[in-house]
């Protein structure tokens, strides 16, 4: 399906996501006025947000987003070297998340900068178009930075590492992160190419029984657990299963699907419990899950929940405050929109 043939409902979020599409090919998270830091480029958030280009069939903009990711860890590959030899002690001293779309510069400010999802995000779509024919491997060179990331996530034994996870909080030792460098070993193993440590495959994915269907140690259920599910398929449908019911029994409401309970940001309550922001990309993500699991009904409605969030001006918010219809002021979410673009791919077989 060529852009210029897309639906009325998918054209005009993959407008939305080509508005935060920077000269360099990245995406910022968020629109370039926004004040809430937003402005900047995510390693995990371009991975999602270039989803959208993949299913349409725009593979100039997912190629080019790529490149420059590749870029990035080019830059600071003197780091990442030093830490595929040596155990990294300081945040700085991990590959950070956050970048100047601009410069490619890491950000210093402090942040839970150590996520191990967001490399593991990376490797996997990587090596998912190794597999899929469209490699985003321009030369050599690259070849030897996507190995080096390799040594690297190993090197920091991410199957017991605590990392800072999806939503960059407190350091525990997450499942979605485990799940998502395991899924990167695994597929990378399966396309070849490149050398990849069976013991950090067996480990990861021990780690990962043994937490599963948790998040974490604090955390009994987690938006970020559909991670395992789409896009990384790392779990069987069972254990799939149990992640969706859990999830929607406590976490999931109108307007979007809160990320864990007691989640202080944005939150309506100024102690902090009880009114949750609702996210928006998970109903899109429910739907997709739903779609995997085999329930077609469940899935379309989910759809339909997510097509609710939309505003009047065609726009997919980060977040609805609890129980209402105020979004936040990161609208649009790049990650939102492609999230819903790819909802709709999946659950209408397109």
């Amino acid at each position: 399906m060529e852009p210029k043939d897309l639906p009325d409902q998918i054209e005009r979020h993959i407008e939305n996501l080509r508005k935060l599409l920077t000269p360099t090919g990245l995406f910022l998270a968020s629109s370039q006025n926004v004040q809430t830091g937003y402005d900047k480029a995510w390693l995990r958030d371009n991975v999602y947000e270039a989803l959208a280009f993949e299913y349409v069939g725009d593979w100039a903009v997912v190629q080019k987003a790529y490149h420059t990711l590749l870029d990035i860890f080019d830059k600071h590959i003197d780091k990442i070297n030093w830490a595929t030899t040596n155990k990294p002690f300081e945040s700085w001293q991990f590959i950070h998340a956050r970048y100047s779309p601009e410069t490619l510069e890491e950000f210093w400010d402090a942040w839970g900068n150590k996520q191990h999802d967001a490399v593991g995000a990376v490797l996997f779509k990587i090596a998912d178009f190794e597999a899929k024919g469209k490699s985003v491997l321009r030369n050599e060179k690259d070849r030897r930075t996507v190995q080096t990331l390799i040594y690297y996530i190993c090197n920091v034994e991410y199957w017991h590492d605590a990392d800072n996870g999806m939503w960059e909080e407190a350091e525990e030792v997450h499942a979605s992160s485990i799940g998502a460098v395991l899924a990167a070993l695994k597929k990378w193993k399966e396309v070849g190419g490149m050398d990849v440590d069976q013991d950090a495959i067996d480990r990861g994915q021990a780690a990962l029984d043994a937490l599963l269907p948790r998040e974490s140690e604090s955390k009994f259920t987690d938006l970020a657990l559909l991670s395992l599910i789409y896009p990384y398929e790392v779990v069987s449908k069972d254990i799939g299963a149990q992640i969706v019911e859990n999830l929607v029994y406590h976490l999931a409401k109108e307007k979007g699907v809160m990320r864990y309970k007691f989640d202080r940001y944005y939150n309506k309550n100024s102690d902090g419990y009880s009114e949750e922001a609702e996210w928006c990309f998970g109903l899109s993500w429910l739907a997709i899950a739903y779609k995997w699991l085999g329930d077609d009904e469940k899935a379309q409605e989910y759809l339909r929940k997510a097509t609710a969030t939309i505003t009047s001006d065609g726009k997919i918010p980060e977040l609805y405050f609890s129980n209402s219809n105020k979004a936040n002021e990161n609208t649009p979410l790049g990650w939102s929109e492609s999230m819903y673009v790819a909802a709709q791919y999946e659950v209408n077989g397109w």
